[in-house]
């Protein structure tokens, strides 16, 4: 039988205030993470962190060259130790033992021991969630899917903000790789397996 873990991934606070939210999001992926710590569903953090002086980022990086400019040009401390932006939103803060993960790159698994905690607690199985749908679930959902996770994605968990790539990516291309459910889909899921 597969063990799963539930990803939220880069749902920190200036991440979640860059993204138009209908603010029924933060609600709505807080649902889900009840019903996988009641499911006994390992939740599992992702963040995107950097050292001071971000030396981890090229100036060729689009991505995130911006944010080390920023920060040197003294706009932000950019996603660094103490940043008060890169904390988790505290809507969904980690209950206690929760795992979080710092990565340093748009997938969940780039510059991060994600691989290792998962395949030390057999997980074979993601269920991904987060900001945004462009960016660290399609990133993740490429890499996990070559690394023969099966996968789950929580369309209405994922949040993007261009409606049209969201609804591309979650309605074609996504289903080439996983499974693409709603919040409430999986929810009952899980309360239908207990």
């Amino acid at each position: 039988m597969p063990k799963s873990a539930l990803l939220v991934m880069d749902v920190q606070q200036d991440i979640v205030r860059r993204f138009a939210d209908d603010g029924e999001y933060l609600p709505r992926l807080r649902k889900a993470v009840e019903a996988a710590r009641a499911a006994k569903i390992p939740v599992i953090y992702v963040v995107v962190g950097f050292r001071a002086g971000h030396p981890e980022i090229s100036p060729r990086n689009k991505s995130f060259g911006q944010i080390a400019a920023n920060a040197a040009a003294g706009g932000t401390r950019g996603f660094t130790e103490g940043d008060p932006g890169a904390r988790i939103h505290p809507d969904l803060a980690p209950g206690d033992g929760e795992v979080v993960v710092v990565k340093k790159r748009i997938s969940a698994f780039a510059g991060s021991d994600l691989d290792m905690v998962l395949r030390a607690q057999g997980i074979d199985s993601l269920v991904l969630s987060g900001i945004s749908t462009s960016g660290v679930v399609l990133s993740t959902l490429r890499q996990a899917a070559d690394y023969d996770f099966g996968l789950t994605v929580l369309e209405d968990g994922c949040l993007d903000n261009d409606p049209e790539v969201h609804q591309v990516l979650t309605g074609k291309i996504f289903p080439r790789q996983a499974d693409v459910v709603s919040v409430d889909d999986w929810v009952t899921s899980l309360a239908g397996n207990r």
